[in-house]
């Protein structure tokens, strides 16, 4: 999902920093930053951007925002909404075009060079953002018109606007005293250059990590795929003839799930457990002070910890509320996994094993157990998912429930060869957005799969729109010399994920900058995501999409039947390891601690309350758990996953009752995605389903019910 949200982009501003050493290449070269792309759609053009463009277009940007910002409190005029809050929405198309290239290509393609110019402007941007949210002269016509709002005849998304915009001031210390404002300035620029450490340490933690195998004996088991591309992992490192597997997800997940050499899975799911936990790449201290500096910031506030801080303006209101939903799934799906680890052990027995399931087994005899009860080989399904062949799918899903299509723009910028670009077509044939996709892993891109916007969609007062640019990037293996990318289960689903948010962004017709696609709550956000994985393998869209990469055979009925008779296989594992990691989430928010933190026997000790059976661990442990310490976008919210998966699982029953394409239930479910955060994300829901939302179909869904 979204990294960093950018909703708030145009309001950065504050003192200009210098420029570094980083030179023009040639005395032609104008900064494309600095005016309007002249591009198709105004995309980015990647190709003619430099290293030496970021630092002047930042710093012009600001000049620029500082300019709008002058204009707006110094205006003689009585405020309104357009002479403030519409002008909030729009301080810098300078600093918005710089920032959502940076922000993007930092997370997707970065370098060493653009890290450099990241670590100098994202801490100046955080600045920027203070000094604009605690100006005082702003803060005082936003107050105005909030205080007024009611006699001001605004429709109903602007009273919307308003109120965020005050609240946004609020939170970020408008109402604080000038002594306190400056600590929370701070603390805020401490904050981001912690969260820049932590990603790099990430990165490079992730990036040196490597298990060598030289006997070819040691690869049991292993997909001939996954050996193909780790001998190629091996070339590229210079130890041709070997084979190297790596911690992304494409490397690591088959080792855990497929190989019979139980010392290798040991390997590996220790050195991903123990990652970024020692050495040069060591998260722990940073992670330390982080937690600090959150409850200082939290307390200047006025709340009792950052966990009632950070769930305030959101549709839970506080951790309790957010705890008490984890708990009635926790404690099911704890109870879900005895009985797999039984099933497991019988059968690990059954083999003349005499060991005990340990969590490096987990994957390894949870594959084991499915092939024996459904007779499912996650291998003999791979050649249907063709990453291609998915596309198609999220394509055609896309035009029966929405009437929008996709064409191709191989022309187009792009800031990699894997990059891929399309002109989005609504039902009556005109533009729609721009969507691209970056699927496959490397090193320049963290690990993870997201989904973020280089430009939102609004109305402009004239009356004309501007319509977004939208991205998904995934870490999927490459293609090999003698097959295409051949998918997982769980990649498939990924896929159809952050589609869903992609679509969320295209569809959008939030009439606001700052309400536009995502930006809604943040325990919404993840609902149109995991809205459409319902879609992916259901049975009359994989007869659109399902086809053997070699023969173009369709996908067998009898195939089909199997992988959704197997769906909640292994979910006691998966929703024990989802909900266990936003419970540990909500405890670092909980966290008041006065000296130095011990992560790891902080985080011993949450699993102990919890009881967190041996056999696991939590889906992210905190070291690399940057949905919560790489920035604040999750943090103390990646309960948010759950939340709105209690909200799909109840929506999409709608579907299941009506027909997976109905036309009347595809138009309310449009609704909630054009309307952004026009609107209360509940009131979206309760028109669309006509109830509130219960957990009963969630554990209906994952067979804990």
């Amino acid at each position: 999902m979204r990294p960093i949200t950018m909703a708030f982009c145009a309001l950065a501003t504050a003192t200009t920093i210098a420029v570094t050493s980083c030179g023009s290449k040639s005395g032609e070269h104008k900064n494309p930053f600095m005016q309007e792309y002249d591009t198709p759609y105004l995309i980015p053009p990647f190709e003619q951007i430099e290293i030496a463009d970021y630092m002047p277009a930042f710093n012009a940007g600001v000049k620029e925002a500082h300019a709008s910002i002058d204009s707006i409190v110094n205006n003689p005029d009585a405020p309104t909404f357009a002479n403030t809050i519409l002008a909030l929405d729009n301080l810098s198309p300078t600093l918005e075009r710089v920032m959502s290239v940076l922000m993007s290509l930092t997370e997707a393609d970065s370098t060493p060079e653009l890290t450099a110019v990241s670590d100098s402007i994202i801490p100046a941007y955080s600045s920027f953002s203070d000094e604009l949210m605690m100006n005082s002269g702003l803060f005082n016509r936003v107050k105005a018109l909030y205080d007024t709002r009611d006699s001001l005849g605004l429709s109903h998304d602007q009273m919307r606007a308003l109120k965020h915009t005050y609240r946004e001031f609020v939170r970020n210390g408008a109402l604080l005293s000038d002594e306190q404002k400056e600590e929370l300035k701070s603390i805020n620029n401490q904050l981001a250059n912690l969260y820049l450490k932590f990603n790099k340490n990430l990165l490079n933690a992730n990036n040196s990590f490597e298990i060598v195998v030289e006997d070819e004996a040691e690869l049991s088991g292993i997909p001939a795929s996954t050996v193909e591309n780790a001998a190629a992992e091996a070339k590229e490192r210079g130890k041709e003839g070997k084979w190297v597997f790596t911690l992304h997800a494409p490397s690591r997940l088959p080792v855990l799930q497929y190989a019979d050499n139980r010392a290798l899975r040991e390997k590996m799911w220790k050195g991903y457990t123990g990652n970024a936990q020692s050495g040069d790449n060591n998260n722990l201290p940073v992670i330390s002070e982080i937690v600090k500096l959150r409850a200082k910031k939290a307390a200047i506030m006025g709340y009792k910890n950052f966990a009632s801080y950070m769930t305030a303006d959101v549709m839970a209101s506080t951790p309790e509320a957010a705890e008490t939903l984890l708990l009635q799934i926790w404690e099911p799906a704890k109870a879900k996994v005895a009985q797999e680890v039984a099933e497991m052990q019988t059968l690990s027995n059954s083999l003349g094993n005499d060991f005990k399931i340990e969590p490096w087994d987990y994957y390894y005899f949870a594959e084991k157990v499915r092939r024996q009860k459904y007779d499912l080989d996650e291998n003999a399904i791979r050649p249907y998912f063709a990453v291609d062949s998915v596309a198609k799918g999220i394509f055609t899903m896309a035009n029966k429930l929405y009437g929008i299509s996709f064409e191709p723009m191989p022309d187009a910028p792009k800031y990699h060869p894997d990059v891929k670009v399309y002109d989005v077509k609504d039902a009556d044939g005109k533009h729609l957005a721009v969507f691209m996709t970056d699927y496959f892993t490397r090193a320049s891109k963290r690990q993870g799969a997201w989904m973020e916007e280089l430009k939102t969609s609004w109305v402009n007062p004239d009356g004309s729109v501007e319509r977004p640019i939208v991205y998904n990037v995934g870490n999927f293996s490459k293609p090999t010399a003698d097959a295409p990318a051949l998918l997982t289960i769980d990649e498939v689903l990924t896929m159809f994920h952050e589609f869903g948010h992609g679509l969320h962004g295209m569809l959008s017709r939030a009439p606001l900058k700052s309400q536009s696609g995502t930006s809604v709550d943040r325990d919404f956000v993840e609902f149109p995501s995991q809205f459409h994985e319902h879609w992916a393998f259901n049975p009359e869209l994989l007869k659109e999409y399902a086809h053997h990469y070699k023969t173009g055979e369709l996908i067998p009925d009898s195939l089909v039947q199997k992988i959704n008779d197997a769906a909640k296989h292994n979910m006691g594992f998966m929703t024990a390891e989802l909900s266990g990691a936003a419970l540990l989430d909500l405890n670092w928010g909980y966290l008041n601690p006065e000296g130095e933190v011990d992560v790891m026997a902080f985080e011993n000790s949450v699993a102990e309350k919890l009881g967190m059976p041996s056999e696991l661990t939590f889906r992210y442990r905190s070291p690399y758990f940057k949905h919560i310490f790489g920035d604040e976008g999750y943090a103390s919210g990646y309960y948010t996953y759950l939340w709105a998966e209690v909200l799909d699982a109840d929506a999409f029953e709608m579907f299941a009752k009506e027909g997976i394409f109905n036309p009347e239930c595809a138009a309310k479910l449009k609704t909630v995605l054009e309307s952004g955060g026009s609107e209360d994300p509940m009131v979206l829901f309760e028109t669309m389903r006509g109830h509130r939302p219960t957990p009963d179909a969630l554990l209906r869904q994952r067979g804990l019910k």
